[in-house]
């Protein structure tokens, strides 16, 4: 019987177990386990015919069913069925043609399809206004492409479960640099993107003995011009106190440990920063769950070392059978993927495994013990791949690799991978990665917005058989989100118990640099800053984990987004502030502008007093009727905008190119609507109104007319606009908008 808690059930159902067609549950949770094990272990067949698959598949079933260990979500969602997808992490390739930008975009469309995150370095396409030969334009550069990235991962639902989430990296050393460390000033963009700087050690450098730095143009590799490094990097530090945004990676320092140097240079990682990939590369993930290794006795608590080895050893044959397995998006991944053979294991747990050893993870025995298990894991790992590499054989692309050169003959090109664990953490109940506890009681928001009550285990172990535990002790805590002046608390406990923000940042990058140490690929790790950290706080943890010898670091302000994952309190009510419009004066002055539109003429009003525009009139030609009634009521609140407060500039760009039915046509262009036509009288009128700033706001682009159509077109007394359909000319005839080119008809 598995133990598994009701949060976890919650995950699992809607997430990972298989659904019918109404979208109704039809497996347990030990039938996904086994229907795992089963897929998993048939890769033994294609090594030897006589391989004992039935073994395989329970050993696998129990190592997963006990929480021991668990695979990135794709494979637990995917393995065994028609999607087939079983990896997590992807990095595609993007040149500097457009091309490659939109064959970029198709991929990422199928990875995030099947259920994959993808990552991206954005480097090697040429900056903004730089010359474009063969248009003889000019380019709009990398940040504007991220946008259609963006938006196309916005369309996609990884596999029907997951959110598609992409890594956008640029080199510290593009000359659209700045512009790439702000384009997440605003909350409302790139939100299915992370981003992250790639620094240099010539940069470093740079900032160390505040020198200037070159900007190089990537596609010819001219030198356009030098910033100072001191000022690109107390720009990332701003921008991430600011939100978080971006994280920073050490891209010759992932180089340096380039399994594979004579196959390609690394470029860009997986969202979460933790898996440099080279180019069409992937990489399965799995976790093994420390909590589970440690065991007590009349002496005290410790760890089951020999337990921990044979569970390296199952999981490292486990994700290796993965690739064989896996139904990979594109066969370009595939080549790369299989060329490699690269597998990530992580742990979770770890702040878990010390509270139940009763180690504060800010102590330098903390460390002591983080180095002591990665090491372990890590020469476990490197042991079990060289022994899979007798039996099997070495990657194909050993021949060259660093392996080759250290005489070691390996199955995988990397073997260990620090991930950050999030759902799966969940299912197996312990803490994610190797974070400290977040709290020791807190509300977790998750899937659609709803909200899980998450307790640690291992207080509420110790609480229970202290005899301290409550109910309302619990809720107490989660509010507090501190065991701090709890008075029912004893003190041992809370020298132990200490959240992530009552750890100080040096802590944080300390720890990462711990696991970092024996892991071969890269370590996911945030460090956590109070509300009131300074920027200052932020610049001394980024230089601290270059020090160490971090690959990458991310930062988080505690409240510095508006929608954290993880929070203290419940949700609590906020007193709304209402705005009172100014009031009308006796007289103020304005103009009446007429536009014509497709149900005939509008006259729009527009009226300033003496702070600025202040109201706003629409109406009909003809009265009544359903396009007079919605001007005024468009007009109105339009008004009522005005006089609160509210720019118009903001209302233009609301209202400008809203469509209907019915356009109407005009010497200047195509007006779309009543609402578009408002929109237009109100720019009149900041153009004209001497004091005023004019904006000019771009509507959609103007349709031209072809020959074929004017040929169509003769005799036709109006003309209403464009087809929603297919773009073409509509005209009246019979009661009904009638399209001249697709048959679409619309009567009114």
């Amino acid at each position: 019987m598995l133990n598994l808690s009701s949060n976890a059930l919650v995950v699992l159902k809607k997430r990972y177990l298989k659904k019918d067609e109404k979208g109704e549950v039809v497996e347990t949770p030990e039938e996904m386990f086994r229907r795992v094990a089963r897929h998993i272990a048939s890769a033994e067949k294609l090594y030897n015919p006589n391989a004992p698959v039935e073994e395989w598949e329970e050993k696998f079933y129990e190592l997963m069913a006990s929480l021991k260990f668990l695979p990135n979500s794709p494979t637990l969602m995917n393995a065994g069925r028609e999607l087939g997808q079983l990896s997590a992490c992807f990095v595609l390739p993007i040149d500097d043609s457009m091309e490659s930008i939109f064959e970029a975009i198709k991929h990422t469309a199928l990875i995030h399809k099947s259920g994959g995150g993808t990552g991206f370095s954005f480097s090697r396409i040429r900056p903004k206004n730089d010359v474009v030969k063969s248009t003889k334009g000019i380019s709009s550069g990398p940040v504007s492409f991220m946008t259609v990235f963006d938006a196309a991962t916005e369309t996609i639902k990884q596999g029907g479960t997951r959110r598609g989430a992409n890594m956008g990296i640029l080199r510290v050393d593009h000359p659209d640099i700045l512009e790439f460390i702000t384009c997440k000033t605003k909350t409302d963009k790139l939100n299915n993107f992370n981003i992250s700087v790639a620094l240099t050690d010539k940069f470093m450098k740079a900032v160390e003995n505040d020198e200037e730095y070159e900007l190089i143009n990537p596609r010819n590799g001219t030198v356009t011009g030098k910033l100072r490094a001191r000022e690109a990097f107390e720009k990332i530090v701003e921008q991430a106190w600011l939100n978080g945004e971006p994280g920073i990676i050490f891209i010759d320092r992932i180089n340096e440990k380039n399994p594979t140097p004579h196959i390609g240079e690394i470029e860009s990682t997986n969202p979460c920063g933790e898996q440099p990939l080279l180019s069409y590369e992937s990489c399965n993930l799995g976790s093994i769950n420390l909590s589970k290794f440690v065991v007590s006795n009349g002496n005290g608590a410790f760890i089951n070392w020999d337990d921990l080895r044979e569970t390296v050893r199952l999981a490292v044959r486990f994700l290796d059978n993965v690739i064989d397995v896996n139904k990979f998006p594109i066969p370009e991944i595939e080549k790369m993927t299989v060329g490699n053979r690269k597998i990530g294991l992580g742990v979770m747990g770890f702040a878990d495994m010390l509270l139940e050893l009763m180690i504060p993870y800010d102590l330098e025995t903390a460390l002591e013990m983080a180095e002591k298990v990665m090491k372990f894991i890590r020469d476990v790992g490197w042991e079990t791949s060289e022994a899979l590499a007798e039996e099997k054989g070495v990657f194909p692309n050993y021949k060259g690799s660093i392996f080759e050169k250290m005489m070691r003959k390996m199955r995988n090109a990397t073997v260990t991978t620090i991930a950050p664990t999030g759902s799966i953490s969940l299912i197996a109940g312990c803490s994610s990665g190797i974070e400290p506890i977040f709290s020791v009681c807190y509300f977790k928001n998750v899937l659609d917005g709803e909200k899980l009550v998450e307790v640690n285990p291992v207080f509420k172990k110790f609480a229970i058989k202290e005899g301290f535990y409550s109910e309302k002790l619990i809720e107490k805590i989660a509010e507090r989100g501190t065991l701090r002046d709890i008075e029912e608390v004893p003190e041992k406990f809370k020298r132990v118990f200490v959240s992530a923000l009552e750890i100080s940042p040096e802590w944080h990058v300390r720890m990462q640099a711990a696991f970092q140490k024996y892991t071969d690929n890269a370590v996911s790790k945030t460090v956590n800053f109070s509300r009131d950290a300074t920027k200052e706080d932020i610049k001394k943890v980024y230089l601290l984990a270059y020090k160490l010898g971090c690959k990458g670091v991310t930062v988080y302000r505690d409240g510095s987004r508006e929608n954290q994952v993880v929070e203290f309190k419940k949700e609590e009510k906020k007193e709304i502030r209402y705005v009172t419009p100014r009031e009308r004066p006796l007289k103020v002055n304005g103009a009446t502008y007429r536009m014509v539109t497709g149900c005939g003429n509008l006259y729009v009003t527009v009226n300033y007093d003496e702070l600025g525009l202040f109201e706003c009139f629409a109406a009909m030609g003809k009265a009544g009727g359903c396009a007079a009634s919605q001007a005024e009521a468009v007009s109105r609140m339009i008004s009522l905008a005005l006089r609160s407060g509210v720019e118009p500039e903001a209302i233009v760009k609301q209202l400008r190119g809203v469509r209907c039915p019915a356009p109407g046509w005009t010497k200047e262009g195509i007006i779309y609507s009543c609402a578009d036509a408002i929109a237009r009288a109100i720019e009149l009128a900041l153009s004209e109104r001497e004091g005023f700033l004019h904006r000019s706001q771009e509507g959609p682009p103007e349709r031209k007319i072809s020959s074929q159509e004017k040929k169509a077109l003769k005799g036709i007394d109006r003309i209403f606009g464009i087809c929603p359909e297919c773009g073409g000319t509509t005209e009246i005839g019979e009661g009904c908008f009638k399209c001249l080119f697709c048959g679409y008809s619309n009567c009114y």
